[in-house]
């Protein structure tokens, strides 16, 4: 090998590492440092705690069945935040159809619903990532009955407490208002009004 040869490959293998040093170490560690110090709670995956104790994330969506509780949508991954994705079906899937028949049915049961009622489609309908932590207005005024007859109070006050959790578009125009399922229910819990 001629010294040129050498030097070229010496010149890239301590570019090499200065770069990874840079990106893979440094960059992480200040990005980090700076994070922490500014959005911890953020930082920290944005636990909700119950009497101390971490019971979830804000961003990763739970399975609520108990007629006291709000619903969030389907998941198709169970809500296991390390296995997120979505089943890949097409509208034209007979699988994706009895699916969706299926949890149709599933909502208008469990909320005393005639069998033509409309169902807002998050319901019903799985999110891309299988998490999603939200559900549309509509979804959680449809089961305010439900929720009031289960823990014996009034459906204004649950109605109220929809209202209070209502969280704007995404800077303001971005998507849709919606609600955060976690925190409704946590806000329920709160109000001590579990029978």
């Amino acid at each position: 090998m001629s010294n040129n040869v050498i030097q070229i490959v010496k010149t890239s293998l301590a570019l090499f590492i200065l770069l990874s040093l840079l990106t893979g170490l440094l960059y992480p560690l200040a990005i980090t440092g700076v994070v922490q110090t500014l959005i911890p709670d953020k930082a920290d995956g944005s636990l909700l705690t119950a009497n101390g104790v971490v019971i979830g994330s804000d961003l990763i969506g739970q399975r609520f069945t108990s007629p006291e509780y709000f619903h969030g949508r389907p998941s198709i991954v169970g809500y296991s935040a390390n296995n997120s994705g979505a089943s890949n079906l097409g509208p034209s899937s007979a699988k994706l159809k009895d699916k969706t028949q299926e949890n149709l049915a599933a909502i208008r049961r469990a909320n005393m619903m005639s069998l033509n009622s409309s169902v807002p489609a998050d319901l019903v309908l799985a999110s891309g990532s299988g998490l999603d932590p939200h559900i549309s207005i509509e979804s959680a005024r449809l089961q305010a009955s439900r929720v009031a007859r289960a823990r014996n109070i009034s459906e204004s006050d649950v109605q109220n407490l929809i209202n209070e959790q209502i969280e704007p578009p995404y800077l303001g125009i971005l998507g849709q208002s919606r609600i955060n399922v976690l925190r409704l229910n946590l806000r329920l819990d709160r109000s001590g009004e579990v029978s």
